[in-house]
Protein backbone atom coordinates (compact mmCIF):
# COMPACT_ATOMS: atom_id res chain seq x y z
CA UNK A 1 0.00 0.00 0.00
CA UNK A 2 3.06 2.43 0.85
CA UNK A 3 6.13 2.90 -0.55
CA UNK A 4 9.14 2.80 1.47
CA UNK A 5 11.67 5.13 1.60
CA UNK A 6 15.17 4.47 2.62
CA UNK A 7 16.28 6.87 4.87
CA UNK A 8 18.93 7.70 7.31
CA UNK A 9 17.63 9.13 10.29
CA UNK A 10 18.08 9.05 14.01
CA UNK A 11 16.14 10.70 16.19
CA UNK A 12 16.44 11.25 19.97
CA UNK A 13 13.31 10.37 21.75
CA UNK A 14 13.91 11.21 25.10
CA UNK A 15 11.90 10.51 27.99
CA UNK A 16 12.04 12.23 30.92
CA UNK A 17 11.33 9.89 33.83
CA UNK A 18 12.97 10.39 37.86
CA UNK A 19 13.87 7.54 38.77
CA UNK A 20 16.89 7.12 41.01
CA UNK A 21 18.06 10.68 40.17
CA UNK A 22 18.65 9.66 36.73
CA UNK A 23 17.61 10.76 33.42
CA UNK A 24 16.11 8.03 31.11
CA UNK A 25 15.73 7.54 27.66
CA UNK A 26 14.63 5.80 24.73
CA UNK A 27 16.56 5.89 21.54
CA UNK A 28 15.03 5.61 18.15
CA UNK A 29 16.84 5.45 14.55
CA UNK A 30 13.94 5.54 12.03
CA UNK A 31 15.85 4.20 8.77
CA UNK A 32 12.76 3.13 6.71
CA UNK A 33 10.00 5.79 6.45
CA UNK A 34 7.01 5.39 4.15
CA UNK A 35 6.44 8.71 2.21
CA UNK A 36 2.74 8.33 2.93
CA UNK A 37 1.75 7.97 6.58
CA UNK A 38 -1.99 8.94 7.15
CA UNK A 39 -1.92 7.24 10.72
CA UNK A 40 0.75 7.19 13.93
CA UNK A 41 0.42 4.73 16.66
CA UNK A 42 -0.60 6.33 19.68
CA UNK A 43 -1.59 4.70 23.37
CA UNK A 44 -4.74 2.77 23.44
CA UNK A 45 -4.14 1.54 19.09
CA UNK A 46 -3.37 -2.56 18.43
CA UNK A 47 -0.32 -3.14 16.52
CA UNK A 48 1.15 -5.93 14.70
CA UNK A 49 4.67 -6.19 14.29
CA UNK A 50 7.82 -7.88 13.16
CA UNK A 51 11.13 -7.40 15.42
CA UNK A 52 14.44 -8.94 16.44
CA UNK A 53 16.07 -8.88 19.48
CA UNK A 54 19.65 -8.28 20.02
CA UNK A 55 22.00 -7.06 22.51
CA UNK A 56 24.31 -3.59 21.38
CA UNK A 57 27.15 -6.36 20.87
CA UNK A 58 24.66 -7.84 18.17
CA UNK A 59 24.30 -10.99 19.54
CA UNK A 60 20.20 -12.09 18.96
CA UNK A 61 18.27 -12.85 22.36
CA UNK A 62 14.54 -13.40 20.40
CA UNK A 63 12.70 -12.58 17.34
CA UNK A 64 9.17 -12.64 15.83
CA UNK A 65 10.17 -14.09 12.50
CA UNK A 66 11.75 -16.86 14.10
CA UNK A 67 8.75 -18.05 15.87
CA UNK A 68 6.89 -17.57 12.86
CA UNK A 69 4.30 -14.97 13.92
CA UNK A 70 4.42 -11.19 14.26
CA UNK A 71 3.81 -9.87 17.98
CA UNK A 72 0.20 -8.35 18.50
CA UNK A 73 -0.87 -6.40 20.84
CA UNK A 74 -2.13 -2.84 22.93
CA UNK A 75 0.08 -0.05 23.13
CA UNK A 76 0.49 1.47 26.58
CA UNK A 77 -3.09 -0.49 27.86
CA UNK A 78 -2.01 -3.46 30.18
CA UNK A 79 1.09 -4.02 27.75
CA UNK A 80 2.64 -7.43 27.07
CA UNK A 81 5.83 -5.64 26.14
CA UNK A 82 8.30 -4.21 28.03
CA UNK A 83 7.76 -0.33 28.75
CA UNK A 84 11.01 1.03 26.33
CA UNK A 85 9.32 -0.96 23.24
CA UNK A 86 6.32 0.18 24.10
CA UNK A 87 7.30 3.67 23.70
CA UNK A 88 9.43 3.21 21.11
CA UNK A 89 6.81 2.17 18.42
CA UNK A 90 4.32 5.23 19.65
CA UNK A 91 4.12 7.41 16.72
CA UNK A 92 5.24 4.58 13.87
CA UNK A 93 3.52 4.59 10.62
CA UNK A 94 2.94 0.87 8.88
CA UNK A 95 5.79 -0.27 6.62
CA UNK A 96 8.03 2.22 9.14
CA UNK A 97 11.02 0.59 10.54
CA UNK A 98 12.69 1.60 13.65
CA UNK A 99 15.83 0.37 15.79
CA UNK A 100 14.70 0.95 19.16
CA UNK A 101 17.67 0.99 21.73
CA UNK A 102 16.59 0.66 25.31
CA UNK A 103 18.10 1.57 28.30
CA UNK A 104 17.63 -1.85 31.05
CA UNK A 105 15.45 0.48 34.08
CA UNK A 106 13.28 0.12 30.84
CA UNK A 107 13.51 -2.98 29.81
CA UNK A 108 14.13 -5.40 32.41
CA UNK A 109 15.86 -3.99 34.84
CA UNK A 110 18.80 -5.15 37.63
CA UNK A 111 16.73 -8.53 37.96
CA UNK A 112 16.78 -9.61 34.10
CA UNK A 113 14.90 -12.38 32.52
CA UNK A 114 15.93 -15.44 33.84
CA UNK A 115 18.88 -16.69 31.80
CA UNK A 116 18.14 -15.20 28.53
CA UNK A 117 18.18 -11.62 29.66
CA UNK A 118 21.23 -10.79 32.32
CA UNK A 119 20.86 -7.43 34.88
CA UNK A 120 20.87 -4.51 33.55
CA UNK A 121 20.87 -5.40 29.95
CA UNK A 122 20.69 -2.49 27.03
CA UNK A 123 17.95 -4.28 24.48
CA UNK A 124 18.16 -3.12 20.58
CA UNK A 125 14.56 -3.73 18.70
CA UNK A 126 14.62 -3.97 14.83
CA UNK A 127 10.81 -3.34 14.74
CA UNK A 128 8.70 -3.21 11.39
CA UNK A 129 5.57 -2.15 11.71
CA UNK A 130 3.05 -3.87 9.80
CA UNK A 131 -0.61 -3.44 10.92
CA UNK A 132 -2.18 -0.70 13.15
CA UNK A 133 -6.12 0.12 14.28
CA UNK A 134 -8.19 0.70 17.54
CA UNK A 135 -11.16 -1.14 18.42
CA UNK A 136 -13.17 2.25 17.79
CA UNK A 137 -12.44 2.26 14.13
CA UNK A 138 -14.83 2.18 11.62
CA UNK A 139 -14.62 1.12 7.71
CA UNK A 140 -12.95 3.67 5.85
CA UNK A 141 -14.43 4.13 2.45
CA UNK A 142 -12.97 6.58 0.18
CA UNK A 143 -14.97 6.82 -3.22
CA UNK A 144 -12.05 6.47 -6.12
CA UNK A 145 -14.44 6.99 -9.20
CA UNK A 146 -18.54 7.84 -9.66
CA UNK A 147 -20.56 7.62 -12.49
CA UNK A 148 -22.49 10.81 -13.09
CA UNK A 149 -25.70 9.18 -13.59
CA UNK A 150 -26.64 6.98 -10.99
CA UNK A 151 -30.33 5.12 -11.10
CA UNK A 152 -29.52 3.11 -8.52
CA UNK A 153 -27.03 1.65 -5.69
CA UNK A 154 -26.68 -1.46 -3.78
CA UNK A 155 -28.81 -2.07 -0.96
CA UNK A 156 -29.45 -4.85 1.55
CA UNK A 157 -30.59 -8.73 -0.38
CA UNK A 158 -29.30 -6.85 -3.31
CA UNK A 159 -26.88 -9.56 -5.69
CA UNK A 160 -23.88 -7.40 -6.44
CA UNK A 161 -20.75 -8.76 -8.90
CA UNK A 162 -17.20 -6.67 -8.86
CA UNK A 163 -13.82 -6.72 -9.42
CA UNK A 164 -11.67 -6.19 -6.33
CA UNK A 165 -7.70 -6.09 -5.26
CA UNK A 166 -7.15 -7.08 -1.38
CA UNK A 167 -3.93 -6.46 0.31
CA UNK A 168 -3.17 -5.88 3.29
CA UNK A 169 -1.75 -2.36 4.66
CA UNK A 170 1.97 -3.18 4.21
CA UNK A 171 0.77 -3.09 0.48
CA UNK A 172 0.97 -6.93 -0.40
CA UNK A 173 -1.67 -8.23 -2.59
CA UNK A 174 -3.07 -11.42 -1.30
CA UNK A 175 -6.05 -11.95 -3.37
CA UNK A 176 -7.80 -10.09 -6.82
CA UNK A 177 -10.76 -10.96 -8.75
CA UNK A 178 -9.05 -9.89 -12.17
CA UNK A 179 -6.40 -12.49 -11.83
CA UNK A 180 -9.19 -15.13 -11.86
CA UNK A 181 -10.78 -13.12 -14.94
CA UNK A 182 -14.23 -13.30 -12.85
CA UNK A 183 -15.84 -11.41 -10.89
CA UNK A 184 -16.83 -12.21 -7.24
CA UNK A 185 -20.87 -12.66 -6.91
CA UNK A 186 -22.68 -12.62 -3.66
CA UNK A 187 -25.56 -11.34 -2.09
CA UNK A 188 -25.63 -8.67 0.41
CA UNK A 189 -26.79 -8.31 3.55
CA UNK A 190 -26.97 -12.31 4.41
CA UNK A 191 -23.94 -13.09 6.05
CA UNK A 192 -22.04 -14.63 3.38
CA UNK A 193 -19.59 -11.41 3.02
CA UNK A 194 -17.04 -9.90 5.07
CA UNK A 195 -18.68 -7.35 7.68
CA UNK A 196 -16.57 -4.47 6.50
CA UNK A 197 -17.00 -5.40 2.25
CA UNK A 198 -20.88 -5.17 2.55
CA UNK A 199 -20.75 -2.08 4.59
CA UNK A 200 -18.23 -0.55 2.15
CA UNK A 201 -20.91 -1.96 -0.63
CA UNK A 202 -23.69 -0.55 0.62
CA UNK A 203 -25.00 2.33 -1.60
CA UNK A 204 -22.25 1.91 -4.28
CA UNK A 205 -23.36 2.36 -8.23
CA UNK A 206 -22.72 0.20 -10.91
CA UNK A 207 -19.38 1.62 -12.40
CA UNK A 208 -18.43 3.00 -9.20
CA UNK A 209 -14.91 2.31 -7.33
CA UNK A 210 -14.28 2.56 -4.25
CA UNK A 211 -11.22 1.88 -1.59
CA UNK A 212 -12.28 0.02 1.71
CA UNK A 213 -9.89 -0.32 4.59
CA UNK A 214 -11.41 -2.84 6.70
CA UNK A 215 -10.04 -3.09 10.51
CA UNK A 216 -9.43 -6.94 11.55
CA UNK A 217 -12.53 -7.38 14.01
CA UNK A 218 -14.41 -6.70 10.36
CA UNK A 219 -13.04 -8.78 8.68
CA UNK A 220 -10.97 -11.96 9.70
CA UNK A 221 -10.26 -11.02 12.84
CA UNK A 222 -8.03 -13.67 15.36
CA UNK A 223 -8.53 -16.32 12.65
CA UNK A 224 -7.26 -14.99 9.15
CA UNK A 225 -7.63 -16.79 5.77
CA UNK A 226 -5.13 -19.42 5.36
CA UNK A 227 -2.02 -18.34 4.67
CA UNK A 228 -3.20 -15.39 2.58
CA UNK A 229 -4.39 -13.42 5.65
CA UNK A 230 -2.39 -13.52 8.62
CA UNK A 231 -4.86 -13.06 12.21
CA UNK A 232 -5.21 -9.49 12.58
CA UNK A 233 -4.91 -8.27 9.58
CA UNK A 234 -6.30 -4.88 8.16
CA UNK A 235 -7.22 -5.39 5.18
CA UNK A 236 -7.41 -2.72 2.08
CA UNK A 237 -10.28 -3.30 -0.72
CA UNK A 238 -10.23 -1.70 -4.23
CA UNK A 239 -13.64 -2.42 -5.44
CA UNK A 240 -14.96 -1.68 -9.05
CA UNK A 241 -18.79 -2.64 -8.67
CA UNK A 242 -19.75 -4.26 -12.05
CA UNK A 243 -23.75 -5.12 -11.77
CA UNK A 244 -25.92 -4.85 -9.65
CA UNK A 245 -29.62 -6.25 -9.20
CA UNK A 246 -32.67 -7.74 -6.74
CA UNK A 247 -34.63 -11.20 -7.46
CA UNK A 248 -37.56 -8.94 -6.78
CA UNK A 249 -36.73 -6.89 -10.11
CA UNK A 250 -38.97 -6.91 -13.17
CA UNK A 251 -37.58 -5.54 -16.49
CA UNK A 252 -37.21 -1.91 -16.76
CA UNK A 253 -38.47 -0.12 -20.28
CA UNK A 254 -37.28 3.27 -20.79
CA UNK A 255 -38.93 4.72 -23.97
CA UNK A 256 -36.50 6.92 -25.71
CA UNK A 257 -38.57 7.70 -28.71
CA UNK A 258 -41.59 7.03 -30.07
CA UNK A 259 -43.22 8.19 -33.32
CA UNK A 260 -46.64 10.28 -34.00
CA UNK A 261 -49.03 8.54 -34.99
CA UNK A 262 -47.96 5.28 -33.94
CA UNK A 263 -50.17 2.73 -36.26
CA UNK A 264 -50.28 -0.44 -34.19
CA UNK A 265 -48.70 -1.33 -31.18
CA UNK A 266 -47.05 -4.80 -31.74
CA UNK A 267 -48.58 -8.04 -29.29
CA UNK A 268 -48.12 -11.70 -28.89
CA UNK A 269 -47.81 -13.74 -32.14
CA UNK A 270 -46.40 -10.75 -34.06
CA UNK A 271 -43.37 -11.50 -36.16
CA UNK A 272 -40.97 -8.50 -35.59
CA UNK A 273 -37.39 -7.10 -37.03
CA UNK A 274 -35.06 -4.92 -34.69
CA UNK A 275 -31.62 -3.76 -33.87
CA UNK A 276 -30.11 -3.71 -30.89
CA UNK A 277 -27.16 -3.28 -28.75
CA UNK A 278 -26.35 -4.89 -26.35
CA UNK A 279 -24.25 -3.99 -22.98
CA UNK A 280 -23.91 -5.10 -19.57
CA UNK A 281 -24.67 -1.92 -16.72
CA UNK A 282 -20.75 -0.91 -16.43
CA UNK A 283 -21.25 -0.22 -20.85
CA UNK A 284 -19.45 -2.91 -22.60
CA UNK A 285 -20.59 -4.09 -25.26
CA UNK A 286 -21.31 -7.70 -25.69
CA UNK A 287 -23.20 -8.29 -28.66
CA UNK A 288 -24.96 -6.14 -31.73
CA UNK A 289 -26.79 -6.54 -34.52
CA UNK A 290 -25.66 -3.47 -36.24
CA UNK A 291 -21.74 -5.27 -36.57
CA UNK A 292 -23.63 -7.82 -38.37
CA UNK A 293 -25.02 -5.03 -40.50
CA UNK A 294 -28.76 -7.33 -40.17
CA UNK A 295 -31.65 -7.37 -38.18
CA UNK A 296 -32.49 -9.56 -35.39
CA UNK A 297 -36.18 -11.15 -36.32
CA UNK A 298 -38.68 -13.32 -34.56
CA UNK A 299 -42.00 -14.16 -33.17
CA UNK A 300 -43.23 -12.04 -30.14
CA UNK A 301 -44.41 -13.81 -26.65
CA UNK A 302 -43.47 -17.27 -28.08
CA UNK A 303 -40.40 -17.68 -26.12
CA UNK A 304 -38.21 -17.19 -29.23
CA UNK A 305 -35.56 -14.71 -26.91
CA UNK A 306 -34.81 -14.42 -23.46
CA UNK A 307 -37.82 -13.62 -21.55
CA UNK A 308 -36.89 -10.29 -20.43
CA UNK A 309 -36.73 -9.37 -24.17
CA UNK A 310 -40.37 -10.90 -25.11
CA UNK A 311 -41.63 -8.86 -22.44
CA UNK A 312 -39.85 -6.01 -23.68
CA UNK A 313 -41.21 -6.07 -27.33
CA UNK A 314 -44.78 -5.50 -26.66
CA UNK A 315 -46.18 -2.84 -27.17
CA UNK A 316 -44.33 -1.02 -29.49
CA UNK A 317 -44.18 0.78 -32.13
CA UNK A 318 -42.24 0.45 -35.38
CA UNK A 319 -39.69 3.20 -34.82
CA UNK A 320 -39.83 2.87 -31.51
CA UNK A 321 -36.28 3.17 -29.49
CA UNK A 322 -36.43 1.25 -25.99
CA UNK A 323 -34.05 1.00 -23.46
CA UNK A 324 -34.35 -2.25 -21.76
CA UNK A 325 -32.97 -3.19 -18.82
CA UNK A 326 -32.92 -7.52 -17.98
CA UNK A 327 -32.41 -8.51 -14.82
CA UNK A 328 -30.27 -12.48 -15.20
CA UNK A 329 -33.66 -14.56 -13.57
CA UNK A 330 -35.30 -12.87 -17.03
CA UNK A 331 -32.11 -13.11 -19.10
CA UNK A 332 -29.49 -15.46 -18.82
CA UNK A 333 -29.33 -16.79 -15.24
CA UNK A 334 -27.44 -17.99 -12.80
CA UNK A 335 -24.97 -20.04 -16.07
CA UNK A 336 -24.72 -17.38 -18.27
CA UNK A 337 -23.93 -18.01 -21.60
CA UNK A 338 -21.02 -19.44 -22.63
CA UNK A 339 -18.07 -16.96 -22.89
CA UNK A 340 -20.52 -14.05 -24.15
CA UNK A 341 -22.34 -13.62 -20.93
CA UNK A 342 -20.82 -13.95 -17.39
CA UNK A 343 -23.24 -15.83 -14.93
CA UNK A 344 -25.98 -13.07 -13.02
CA UNK A 345 -25.69 -10.38 -15.52
CA UNK A 346 -28.11 -7.88 -15.99
CA UNK A 347 -28.16 -6.98 -19.62
CA UNK A 348 -28.90 -3.49 -21.24
CA UNK A 349 -30.21 -3.66 -24.96
CA UNK A 350 -31.25 -0.57 -26.72
CA UNK A 351 -33.84 -1.93 -29.30
CA UNK A 352 -34.59 -0.13 -32.44
CA UNK A 353 -37.98 -1.80 -33.93
CA UNK A 354 -37.82 -1.75 -37.96
CA UNK A 355 -41.03 -3.18 -38.13
CA UNK A 356 -43.29 -6.39 -37.37
CA UNK A 357 -46.57 -8.23 -39.01
CA UNK A 358 -48.24 -10.66 -38.04
CA UNK A 359 -48.47 -13.78 -40.28
CA UNK A 360 -52.36 -13.07 -40.98
CA UNK A 361 -52.03 -9.21 -41.73
CA UNK A 362 -53.85 -7.98 -45.36
CA UNK A 363 -52.45 -5.48 -47.54
CA UNK A 364 -53.13 -2.30 -45.40
CA UNK A 365 -54.35 0.64 -48.21
CA UNK A 366 -54.54 4.31 -47.21
CA UNK A 367 -55.79 6.87 -50.03
CA UNK A 368 -54.24 9.88 -50.02
CA UNK A 369 -55.97 11.37 -53.04
CA UNK A 370 -58.84 10.38 -55.27
CA UNK A 371 -60.89 12.34 -58.16
CA UNK A 372 -64.22 13.04 -57.11
CA UNK A 373 -65.65 11.55 -60.71
CA UNK A 374 -64.35 8.25 -60.75
CA UNK A 375 -66.17 5.79 -62.63
CA UNK A 376 -63.22 3.67 -64.13
CA UNK A 377 -61.10 1.92 -62.02
CA UNK A 378 -58.23 -1.01 -61.84
CA UNK A 379 -58.76 -4.95 -61.87
CA UNK A 380 -57.23 -7.90 -62.63
CA UNK A 381 -55.93 -8.01 -66.47
CA UNK A 382 -56.13 -4.50 -66.95
CA UNK A 383 -52.80 -2.55 -68.26
CA UNK A 384 -51.70 0.34 -66.02
CA UNK A 385 -48.68 2.41 -66.16
CA UNK A 386 -47.67 3.68 -62.44
CA UNK A 387 -45.35 5.85 -60.29
CA UNK A 388 -44.24 3.92 -57.13
CA UNK A 389 -41.67 4.56 -53.95
CA UNK A 390 -40.95 1.63 -52.31
CA UNK A 391 -39.07 1.89 -48.55
CA UNK A 392 -39.26 0.43 -45.50
CA UNK A 393 -40.94 1.07 -42.32
CA UNK A 394 -38.73 3.11 -40.42
CA UNK A 395 -38.19 5.41 -44.03
CA UNK A 396 -35.01 3.74 -45.80
CA UNK A 397 -35.70 4.34 -49.28
CA UNK A 398 -35.13 0.67 -51.45
CA UNK A 399 -36.21 1.76 -55.20
CA UNK A 400 -38.36 3.89 -57.41
CA UNK A 401 -40.04 4.03 -60.54
CA UNK A 402 -38.16 7.56 -60.71
CA UNK A 403 -34.76 5.49 -60.95
CA UNK A 404 -36.10 4.36 -64.92
CA UNK A 405 -36.43 5.89 -67.96
CA UNK A 406 -40.30 5.76 -68.07
CA UNK A 407 -43.15 4.69 -65.60
CA UNK A 408 -43.81 0.88 -65.96
CA UNK A 409 -46.40 -1.15 -67.32
CA UNK A 410 -48.19 -3.93 -66.35
CA UNK A 411 -50.92 -5.64 -66.55
CA UNK A 412 -52.22 -6.79 -63.41
CA UNK A 413 -53.31 -10.13 -62.04
CA UNK A 414 -51.11 -11.87 -63.86
CA UNK A 415 -48.34 -12.43 -61.16
CA UNK A 416 -46.29 -9.84 -62.71
CA UNK A 417 -45.96 -8.56 -59.09
CA UNK A 418 -45.59 -9.53 -56.02
CA UNK A 419 -49.33 -10.06 -54.69
CA UNK A 420 -49.08 -6.98 -52.01
CA UNK A 421 -48.80 -4.62 -54.50
CA UNK A 422 -50.89 -6.00 -57.48
CA UNK A 423 -53.52 -6.43 -54.82
CA UNK A 424 -52.78 -2.96 -53.38
CA UNK A 425 -53.10 -1.28 -57.38
CA UNK A 426 -56.52 -2.48 -58.08
CA UNK A 427 -59.46 -0.29 -57.77
CA UNK A 428 -57.49 2.36 -57.88
CA UNK A 429 -58.67 5.18 -60.89
CA UNK A 430 -56.31 7.27 -62.87
CA UNK A 431 -54.39 9.67 -60.93
CA UNK A 432 -55.57 8.53 -57.70
CA UNK A 433 -52.76 7.91 -54.69
CA UNK A 434 -52.08 5.45 -52.62
CA UNK A 435 -49.56 4.47 -49.39
CA UNK A 436 -49.82 0.64 -49.10
CA UNK A 437 -48.20 -1.66 -46.59
CA UNK A 438 -47.44 -4.88 -47.42
CA UNK A 439 -46.83 -7.49 -44.98
CA UNK A 440 -43.45 -10.06 -45.69
CA UNK A 441 -45.88 -12.83 -46.78
CA UNK A 442 -47.25 -10.89 -49.94
CA UNK A 443 -44.02 -9.50 -50.70
CA UNK A 444 -40.18 -10.76 -50.43
CA UNK A 445 -40.88 -13.20 -47.38
CA UNK A 446 -38.32 -14.34 -45.68
CA UNK A 447 -35.57 -14.71 -48.75
CA UNK A 448 -36.10 -10.85 -49.43
CA UNK A 449 -35.02 -9.83 -52.43
CA UNK A 450 -31.77 -7.92 -53.85
CA UNK A 451 -31.81 -4.56 -51.86
CA UNK A 452 -34.52 -6.19 -49.65
CA UNK A 453 -34.48 -7.64 -46.00
CA UNK A 454 -35.59 -10.82 -45.90
CA UNK A 455 -39.50 -10.94 -43.24
CA UNK A 456 -39.45 -6.90 -44.39
CA UNK A 457 -42.72 -4.69 -44.20
CA UNK A 458 -42.83 -3.04 -47.46
CA UNK A 459 -44.32 0.42 -47.76
CA UNK A 460 -45.14 1.54 -51.12
CA UNK A 461 -46.63 5.19 -52.78
CA UNK A 462 -48.24 4.81 -55.76
CA UNK A 463 -49.87 6.67 -58.29
CA UNK A 464 -52.28 5.47 -61.32
CA UNK A 465 -50.84 7.48 -63.94
CA UNK A 466 -52.76 5.47 -67.36
CA UNK A 467 -55.61 2.67 -67.30
CA UNK A 468 -56.63 0.03 -70.10
CA UNK A 469 -59.29 -1.88 -69.08
CA UNK A 470 -57.67 -5.46 -70.10
CA UNK A 471 -59.38 -9.05 -70.81
CA UNK A 472 -59.49 -12.23 -69.03
CA UNK A 473 -55.94 -14.21 -68.85
CA UNK A 474 -56.26 -16.73 -72.09
CA UNK A 475 -58.37 -14.28 -74.17
CA UNK A 476 -57.30 -11.76 -76.91
CA UNK A 477 -60.91 -9.89 -77.03
CA UNK A 478 -63.98 -9.90 -75.22
CA UNK A 479 -67.82 -8.89 -75.67
CA UNK A 480 -68.68 -5.84 -73.71
CA UNK A 481 -72.40 -6.18 -75.13
CA UNK A 482 -73.92 -9.51 -76.18
CA UNK A 483 -72.25 -10.69 -79.38
CA UNK A 484 -74.62 -10.88 -82.38
CA UNK A 485 -76.44 -13.62 -83.02
CA UNK A 486 -76.11 -16.05 -84.91
CA UNK A 487 -72.44 -14.39 -85.07
CA UNK A 488 -70.88 -15.64 -88.15
CA UNK A 489 -73.47 -13.83 -90.63
CA UNK A 490 -72.58 -10.62 -88.87
CA UNK A 491 -69.16 -11.40 -89.08
CA UNK A 492 -69.60 -12.13 -92.95
CA UNK A 493 -70.19 -8.28 -93.93
CA UNK A 494 -70.06 -9.58 -97.68
CA UNK A 495 -72.00 -12.30 -97.07
CA UNK A 496 -69.86 -14.59 -99.34
CA UNK A 497 -69.71 -17.83 -96.54
CA UNK A 498 -66.29 -17.17 -95.72
CA UNK A 499 -64.23 -14.52 -93.81
CA UNK A 500 -60.61 -13.55 -94.81
CA UNK A 501 -58.28 -11.92 -92.04
CA UNK A 502 -59.44 -8.18 -94.21
CA UNK A 503 -63.15 -8.91 -93.29
CA UNK A 504 -62.58 -10.16 -89.38
CA UNK A 505 -59.89 -7.68 -88.76
CA UNK A 506 -62.84 -4.53 -89.88
CA UNK A 507 -64.93 -6.64 -88.03
CA UNK A 508 -63.61 -6.48 -84.90
CA UNK A 509 -62.62 -3.17 -85.08
CA UNK A 510 -65.82 -1.81 -85.59
CA UNK A 511 -67.13 -4.04 -82.47
CA UNK A 512 -64.09 -2.14 -80.31
CA UNK A 513 -64.79 1.12 -82.41
CA UNK A 514 -68.34 0.89 -80.92
CA UNK A 515 -67.74 -0.03 -77.62
CA UNK A 516 -69.10 -3.05 -77.99
CA UNK A 517 -65.73 -5.01 -77.39
CA UNK A 518 -62.63 -5.29 -76.33
CA UNK A 519 -59.13 -5.99 -77.32
CA UNK A 520 -56.18 -7.60 -75.41
CA UNK A 521 -54.41 -4.17 -74.09
CA UNK A 522 -50.59 -3.58 -74.67
CA UNK A 523 -49.96 -5.85 -77.62
CA UNK A 524 -50.13 -4.49 -80.94
CA UNK A 525 -53.81 -4.92 -81.94
CA UNK A 526 -52.96 -6.42 -85.86
CA UNK A 527 -50.67 -8.95 -84.48
CA UNK A 528 -53.54 -9.32 -81.82
CA UNK A 529 -56.25 -9.98 -84.42
CA UNK A 530 -53.99 -11.90 -86.70
CA UNK A 531 -53.48 -14.26 -83.50
CA UNK A 532 -57.28 -14.58 -83.06
CA UNK A 533 -57.76 -15.21 -86.69
CA UNK A 534 -55.37 -17.97 -86.63
CA UNK A 535 -57.10 -19.79 -83.55
CA UNK A 536 -59.79 -19.57 -86.13
CA UNK A 537 -58.70 -20.57 -89.26
CA UNK A 538 -58.17 -23.97 -88.28
CA UNK A 539 -57.42 -25.28 -91.71
CA UNK A 540 -55.19 -22.17 -91.93
CA UNK A 541 -56.65 -22.32 -95.78
CA UNK A 542 -56.31 -18.13 -95.37
CA UNK A 543 -60.25 -17.59 -94.44
CA UNK A 544 -62.81 -18.77 -92.09
CA UNK A 545 -65.88 -20.44 -92.48
CA UNK A 546 -69.00 -20.81 -90.15
CA UNK A 547 -68.58 -24.26 -88.95
CA UNK A 548 -64.63 -23.76 -87.93
CA UNK A 549 -66.20 -20.91 -85.82
CA UNK A 550 -65.45 -21.53 -81.98
CA UNK A 551 -67.72 -19.96 -79.08
CA UNK A 552 -67.05 -20.84 -75.60
CA UNK A 553 -68.61 -18.94 -72.44
CA UNK A 554 -65.88 -16.87 -70.04
CA UNK A 555 -66.97 -17.64 -67.01
CA UNK A 556 -65.93 -14.37 -65.51
CA UNK A 557 -68.51 -12.53 -67.29
CA UNK A 558 -71.79 -13.28 -68.29
CA UNK A 559 -72.96 -14.08 -72.39
CA UNK A 560 -71.28 -15.99 -74.53
CA UNK A 561 -67.37 -14.96 -75.39
CA UNK A 562 -65.83 -15.67 -78.74
CA UNK A 563 -62.67 -17.65 -77.56
CA UNK A 564 -59.69 -15.88 -79.50
CA UNK A 565 -56.36 -18.33 -78.38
Amino acid sequence: MYRLLLVSLTVLFTLIHVACGQLENVIIDRYFIPTHCSREVQIGDYVRYQYNGTFEDGRKFDSSLDKGFPFVGQVGVESKVIPGLDKGVQGMCVNERRKITIPSHLAYGVLGAGSVIPPDATLVFDVLLLDLWNKEDKVQIRTLHKQQNCKRTVMPSDFVRYHYNGSLLVGNLFDSSHLQNSTYDSYVGQGSLLKGMEEGLLGMCVGERRLFIIPPFLAYDDKGYGTKVPPYATLIFDVLLVDVFNVKDDVNVEVQKIPQPCRRRAVGGDFIRYHYNGTFQDGTVFDSSYSRNSTYNTFIGMGYVIAGIDKALQGVCVGEWRRVTVPPHLAYGENGSGELIPRSAVLIFDLHIIDFHNPKDQVEIKVIYKQADCNLTSAANDLIMYRYNCSLLDGTHLYSSDDYPEPPRVTLGQGKLIAGLDEGLQGMCVLERREITVPPHLAHGTNGALGVPSNAVLLFELELLQLQKGVPEGFLFIWLKDSPEPLFPAMDMNQDQEVPLEEFSAFIKLQVAESQGRLHPGIDSDTVLRDMFSKQDRNADGKITEDELNIIVNEEEEGPKHEEL
